[in-house]
């Protein structure tokens, strides 16, 4: 018997250190681990100890012999990534730990509080001569996993346990509720921390730069994302979910989820966390069908396999497919002929190949993928009306790289609602310098840089998608934050970096002091204690507050 990776799977890699044979792949030392859709146990090395089960923190492992009948599919997907990858027995050889002076402490602010914040401050605390402040401007921390997680998908959010662990030692703070730049300025955090870490995020959405983006109802995926999640700043956003088809531009993760919760039965969705203006707003809504439009084909659909398979579990849906467009560029086709295709790939492949060969129901609702397809136009006069696309083609490419065109062949598409989910952009941070071209603040392993390549701004950093660029989930959110609180240690233990000019003591009167109702550990235990408890009465994970002063009113009933 062998241990499976299930859908679930968020690359947080935890699973891989305790494994004693080593069967847990692609592990953070490997380069693939960057780029993996998920990790996979090798059904011939595990020897079915179980300690990863244990360690997993959104219960993604299980033994074979216990996978339910929609998990069955992952016994071969774990078995396909062996097929091109070996495995070598022995444990993962542990860092050695940079050793701190024993006689001074680090003070570090922390300005973020999604996963890739969490990861660099795990790394931090576990230096008990190490304090973390960790300043967000909402009054809940975890980020993207709370307000970005689509509602469905609970076992991913179990990751938060993780992230409570962290917030509980005695050397970590909280400064929800605080925005920097308005109750303290990055100048003060500067004078008052040895380092200050920005893990802000890709606060805003690639455009596609066509006609009729603006219209009404041409909404970003990412914020109807935030939407029917939550969060504060897109309780109020304008959704129409009249018209009978929608379409989202993109074949991501993200594209997958919007289409997914558009489809779902409302009656599911009020079993999870989502927020009741949404699901009350879901349930009066007229979408019968969601066409994904992926500009290349199949073998470059940008979704992991796990949501993808997913999608052919959502009850009363059929997942729609023309055999015709699941066109391969010749590389792709030849490779796979040959057997010499990434086996990931090959997966994806074959997953669309046998979704293509379902039947469908009459009366089913559809998610409906379109390869190799680009928006033109979206049109509509005042709103959206529909999509004009342009069908693309396979072009030669000199760089190697598998490249598309729009051909002169278009076709109209009938919707009343586009949502974009072609990606996350970083948007400048106050007194950072910042790359326009990637959207990123420059650094070298987290460590600002003045310009890109330039010299290094001493006691300044950054993790996450600010770091980075938006691309990766919580698995490499964990390499990256990690990278960069390490980065901070060394330049502690090198000496480089400044003796704050000020103790930090008076941060919580001067945010105080400029309007902030601060929320610390304990206000946020009452908030989640609050959704938690209204959730429990309505057999749901949560009922989550959506207003500022909801938050801020849960946070003084529990200090009382």
């Amino acid at each position: 018997m062998a241990h499976v990776i299930t859908r679930p799977c968020c690359n947080d890699a935890s699973c891989v250190s305790v494994c004693p044979v080593n069967c847990i792949h692609p592990t953070p030392d490997e380069p693939e681990f960057l780029t993996a859709e998920a990790l996979y146990i090798d059904p011939e090395t595990c020897i079915d100890c179980g300690a990863c089960i244990d360690e997993c923190p959104v219960e993604a492992i299980v033994p074979d012999d216990q996978l339910t009948e929609k998990d069955e599919p992952y016994l071969q997907i774990n078995a396909d990534y062996y097929k091109d990858h070996d495995v070598e027995g022995g444990l993962v050889p542990p860092r050695k730990a940079p050793q701190l002076p024993a006689d001074k402490e680090l003070h570090v602010a922390i300005v973020g509080a999604g996963p890739a914040a969490f990861y660099a401050a795990e790394e931090l605390v576990r230096k008990p001569t190490i304090k973390v402040d960790m300043f967000d401007r909402l009054p809940t921390p975890y980020g993207l996993v709370r307000a970005g997680v689509a509602p469905d998908h609970a076992a991913t959010k179990g990751v938060e346990r993780t992230f409570a662990s962290v917030a509980a030692k005695k050397n970590f703070d909280y400064f929800l509720n605080v925005e920097v730049g308005k109750h303290i300025s990055h100048d003060e955090l500067v004078a008052r921390y040895h380092a200050v870490i920005y893990a802000v995020g890709a606060a805003t959405d690639k455009r596609l730069g066509i006609e009729g983006e603006d219209l009404r109802n041409s909404v970003a995926a990412t914020q109807f994302v935030a939407w029917y999640n939550g969060h504060p700043d897109y309780v109020d956003l304008d959704v129409d979910l009249s018209a009978e088809r929608a379409v989202v531009v993109g074949n991501g993760n993200v594209a997958l989820d919007v289409a997914r919760i558009l489809v779902t039965d409302p009656d599911e969705l009020a079993k999870t966390d989502i927020a009741d203006h949404a699901l009350a707003k879901l349930r009066e809504s007229n979408i019968k069908e969601v066409v994904l439009l992926g500009r290349r084909g199949i073998a470059q659909a940008a979704y992991t396999n796990s949501e993808f398979l997913a999608l052919g579990d959502v009850e009363g849906v059929d997942v729609v497919i023309d055999p015709a467009e699941l066109v391969l560029d010749p590389a792709t086709e030849a490779a796979l002929a040959d057997d010499t295709l990434d086996s990931t790939i090959a997966t994806k492949i074959r997953l669309a190949r046998e979704f293509s060969e379902r039947p469908q129901t009459p009366g089913k609702k559809r998610i409906v993928f379109r390869f190799l397809v680009s928006p033109v136009e979206i049109t509509g006069d005042g709103e959206v009306a529909g999509v004009t696309c342009a069908r693309n083609a396979y072009v030669d490419d000199a760089s190697g790289r598998v490249a598309v065109a729009p051909t002169e062949e278009r076709f109209d598409i009938d919707a009343g609602l586009v949502l974009r989910a072609i990606g996350y952009r970083g948007v400048p941070v106050t007194d950072l310098p910042f790359d326009e071209s990637r959207g990123v603040v420059p650094n070298e392993s987290g460590r600002v840089q003045a310009t890109a390549g330039g010299d290094v701004m001493p006691g300044l950093y950054v993790a996450g998608w600010i770091k980075r660029g938006a691309s990766g989930g919580i698995g490499m959110n964990r390499v990256c934050g990690q990278e960069t609180a390490r980065a901070v240690i060394d330049d502690f233990i090198a000496e480089t970096l400044a003796d704050p000019s000020t103790p930090r003591d008076d941060v919580a009167a001067i945010v105080a002091d400029r309007g902030a109702h601060r929320i610390d550990l304990a206000g946020w235990k009452a908030i989640d204690a609050a959704e938690k408890a209204a959730g429990k009465a309505a057999h749901r994970p949560r009922t989550k507050f959506v207003s500022i002063p909801e938050f801020e009113a849960a946070a003084a009933a529990g200090a009382q």
